[in-house]
């Protein structure tokens, strides 16, 4: 019995948490981020950033990078950078918060039984113990800053208070200065603000590339393929859907027993994450709908990710031959395309003429959905072609 093919070899690189050694397409920004945070510390100063973007664009990657950086790059006007990571959502308090940072000076303290006043005065004395530069990254801020929270004027405010030398990052979706007071707002002035766009379909291929090579056995997935997820993602630009696609359609394989990803086996995962398209859809779909939509799939069962719309129409001109269905024009094939396109079921690539576009289909593994459409359109078991 042969064993099966390994295709994820290091699966850990592919999860959101994993800080990949180089920050692909986030490369500006490192180093714009990591020159200020070393000029402002090695002066003595802190510096403070507000970091924004959508989900999956590099917000919490970018950060951990820049404090492991900054780690790592030694003493800055005769004090070690230390960094505390204190993720907002769980620790939805100033309070809670605190309790991870005094950890981080060496100081543990029971969950409950202490003042936030008190916790800042052990907090104080840890800081003395051990001088250094504390850079405090707080991420899913909002969960924080929505509440009114003092700490964040605290640590703004580290020097004032006597808090020892506290830098802070907050990381968040959206725009947290509407919810700070006038204080804590005017640590975050313009060059204090960093918001990171979406990443477009390359910057998520070049992304996918990279960590392909650290989690997949070499050779086992194609660029296309890795070309076809990004082309699923980049509506949201969200770089962690993308390696969540990459790393089930991966899965998919193995279980297919392939040595390789597949354009159906990325289809596969995107569906069992993300579906939308169900049995229901199709009964709203028309004659015409259906049968340009089962001849994509029956084309892409043998093809990639996606098809030239003239291939595709001879292939269409075929089943409507097989069906003894009345031959389709080429005006009613292309709105009927552009139909499909609109209501989401495929993608329309175009490129100059019409005839010139590319057709890709992401939603359903075609080989199911193929089956779906031949029941619909009476066929049964019929030859898929």
């Amino acid at each position: 019995m042969s064993s099966v093919t390994r295709i994820l070899l290091k699966e850990e690189t592919l999860d959101p948490s994993f800080v990949p050694p180089r920050l692909v397409r986030r490369e500006k920004e490192l180093e714009l981020t990591f020159r200020r945070y070393r000029e402002a510390l090695g002066k003595g100063l802190p510096y403070h950033l507000l970091l924004t973007g959508g989900v999956g664009s590099g917000k919490t990657a970018l950060a951990r990078r820049l404090g492991r950086d900054l780690e790592r790059g030694g003493r800055l006007g005769g004090f070690p950078v230390k960094i505390a990571y204190v993720n907002c959502w769980r620790r939805a308090s100033d309070r809670t918060v605190m309790l991870d940072l005094l950890r981080t000076v060496d100081v543990s303290l029971p969950d409950r039984g202490y003042s936030l006043s008190e916790m800042l005065d052990v907090f104080e004395q840890g800081v003395r113990r051990h001088p250094q530069h504390l850079v405090v990254l707080l991420d899913e801020a909002s969960s924080l800053v929505r509440q009114e929270t003092k700490l964040v004027y605290l640590l703004t405010r580290s020097h004032e208070v006597e808090l020892g030398s506290i830098s802070l990052i907050l990381i968040a979706v959206e725009d947290l200065l509407p919810f700070l007071d006038p204080a804590s707002r005017s640590s975050f002035g313009v060059t204090h603000r960093l918001s990171l766009a979406p990443y477009g379909r390359d910057a998520l291929t070049d992304i996918l590339a990279a960590r392909a090579e650290l989690a997949l056995r070499p050779g086992s997935v194609e660029r296309d393929v890795l070309d076809q997820i990004a082309r699923i993602a980049a509506p949201n630009g969200d770089a962690r859907f993308a390696l969540e696609v990459l790393s089930g359609a991966a899965h998919a394989a193995e279980d297919a027993g392939a040595d390789a990803i597949s354009a159906e086996h990325v289809r596969r995962a995107k569906g069992s994450l993300l579906p939308t398209v169900s049995e229901t859809q199709l009964e709203t779909l028309s004659t015409n709908q259906l049968g340009v939509l089962l001849a994509i799939s029956r084309t892409l069962k043998r093809r990639g990710g996606s098809v030239p719309s003239q291939k595709l129409r001879a292939s269409h001109a075929a089943l409507l031959e097989e069906l003894r269905a009345p031959a389709m024009s080429r005006t009613t094939f292309w709105r009927t395309l552009k139909e499909l396109d609109r209501d989401g079921l495929v993608t329309l690539e175009t490129a100059g003429s019409g005839e010139s576009s590319q057709v890709a289909m992401d939603e359903l593994p075609a080989s199911y959905l193929a089956t779906l459409l031949e029941e619909r359109l009476g066929r049964g078991r019929a030859s898929k072609g």
